[in-house]
């Protein structure tokens, strides 16, 4: 039976049945789409927006809104798309979340704010991400762009290192706040992992480039190719700053440390998919980065970033590309839809295959992949069940190219050339939680420099928080 909601009118109450099904989405098919980097998903037309928008049930105790860690009022931005005023459905956005063409696309809301919708108790959730990417894509097509309302200015200078997801949001919540912001990036593009790990046909880098050009016009002022770190220190911008934050990633690759790691054609994750995402090596001949096209490619891993990497490799002509990965399915830290993709594209599943040696051959280069199966024991400190080997199951891999998607470390270069501010055993920055202090007076951090390895709306979570903090920092003096 479909859920039923009461609404309610000057004149009379009726009973509206609720759509049981998200509508779907219309999406490349998959034997055309490996052979493209274009985007995968197609968005919704203003009608198929409008229809999903209407299955919201407009709570009066919204438990998605809870679910939001930037803290989108998501039933008033819905009720103005189910209205068919776009316009103001995009301005409510705004309010909260200044990168929406950018959260809609990548952000997991099947755990954060779609788990929490009444609706998923009997059917599918409302597709809050969808629409979030629709609203934000239909303005991208209108001349006129929602302008953020700014408080007045306030004379205090603020930098912001680091132009990824956390950055970019807490550059935009400053600038709004009234101060004076410049975004510090050290690579020659801005983005972060958006633009270096995030593959095309999953996020368009020119809708990265339109969220920063929209933080531009706010006031933002945008250094690249500047390394904090080595081109200054944090000490060094302390004296012309009045505060700083830092949200400078996890950009220091896990590797297994078993044998034959050296070999060529075993790449990190962060080289491979920077090479062909950032350096557009998958735009060759246009592009010249060099990156090896494997025929037979292992990638090591089960979460986001081993998806990305094995249908790029498709994409870059690869026969067979295989996950390579030692728990089971129910246990894959990716996105559901993420693993669905992979699928439908023909990725080949190794699960509960344990990578422990790569096998090389005269001149150097890998050629196997020598594995052991594994079993799953009782859960771990995670609270998923712990692999264990199963002696005696070791057998090789044909592979030519293989990549390590197991996760990765924040950059050590702030903590180490600020003595000063506290790092914990991963080298993280350590933080107070709720406001994204430091231990050093007027330095703020947050994302996966303080986390590890983590979302991105979590970090725009941490962005959030800390610019409240900055804020009050500047206006009362009070550390």
């Amino acid at each position: 039976m479909p859920t039923t909601r009461n609404t309610q009118d000057a004149t009379s109450e009726e009973i509206m049945p609720v759509e049981p099904k998200k509508t779907p989405m219309r999406e490349q098919p998959p034997a055309e789409r490996t052979k493209n980097f274009d985007e995968v998903p197609c968005g919704y037309s203003e009608e198929e927006a409008v229809k999903e928008a209407k299955r919201c049930l407009q709570c009066k105790k919204p438990l998605c809104v809870e679910g939001c860690p930037v803290e989108i009022d998501i039933p008033a931005f819905i009720k103005h798309i189910a209205e068919g005023d776009f316009r103001s459905a995009i301005r409510k956005m705004k309010e909260k979340n200044l990168l929406p063409a950018i959260c809609g696309r990548v952000c997991p809301q099947e755990d954060q704010c779609e788990i929490k919708c009444v609706l998923s108790k009997k059917h599918d959730p409302v597709a809050i991400g969808r629409l979030e990417r629709f609203i934000a894509d239909w303005e991208a097509r209108q001349e006129e762009k929602s302008a953020a309302e700014k408080a007045a200015p306030t004379g205090k200078k603020v930098a912001v290192i680091g132009a990824g997801p956390g950055g970019l949001t807490a550059a935009g919540d400053l600038i709004k706040m009234g101060h004076k912001v410049t975004l510090f990036e050290a690579l020659h593009k801005p983005g972060g992992v958006l633009v270096y790990g995030i593959p095309e046909f999953r996020l368009p880098k020119s809708v990265v480039e339109r969220e920063v050009d929209f933080l531009v016009a706010s006031g933002v002022k945008l250094e690249l190719d500047y390394i904090v770190g080595k081109t200054s220190t944090i000490d060094q911008l302390l004296e012309e700053y009045d505060a700083v934050f830092i949200s400078t990633g996890a950009g220091l690759p896990w590797f297994l440390n078993i044998p034959g790691e050296n070999l060529n054609g075993v790449y990190s994750a962060n080289e491979y998919l920077t090479r062909s995402n950032l350096m557009k090596a998958y735009l060759f001949p246009q592009y010249d980065t060099p990156i090896i096209r494997g025929k037979n490619v292992a990638v090591v891993g089960g979460g986001n970033v081993a998806m990305d990497c094995a249908r790029t490799a498709l994409r870059l002509g690869a026969e067979e590309a295989h996950i390579v990965y030692r728990r089971s399915k129910k246990e894959l830290p990716a996105r559901i839809e993420e693993v669905h993709h992979a699928e439908e594209e023909g990725v080949v599943f190794d699960l509960l295959t344990l990578p422990v040696g790569y096998i090389g051959d005269d001149n150097g280069w890998v050629k196997e992949l020598e594995c052991i199966k594994m079993e799953l024991g009782e859960p771990d400190s995670s609270g998923r069940r712990r692999p264990v080997p199963i002696e005696g199951s070791n057998f090789r891999m044909k592979t030519d190219t293989v990549v390590c998607a197991i996760g990765q470390s924040p950059n050590p270069l702030i903590p180490q050339a600020t003595p000063d501010i506290n790092t914990g055993k991963s080298g993280n920055i350590e933080v107070d939680p709720a406001t994204g202090k430091t231990s050093k007076k007027g330095c703020f951090a947050g994302g996966d420099i303080v986390r590890g390895g983590a979302t991105v709306i979590l970090a725009m979570g941490d962005a959030r928080k800390a610019a409240r903090s900055i804020d009050e920092y500047l206006r009362t003096g009070k550390w």
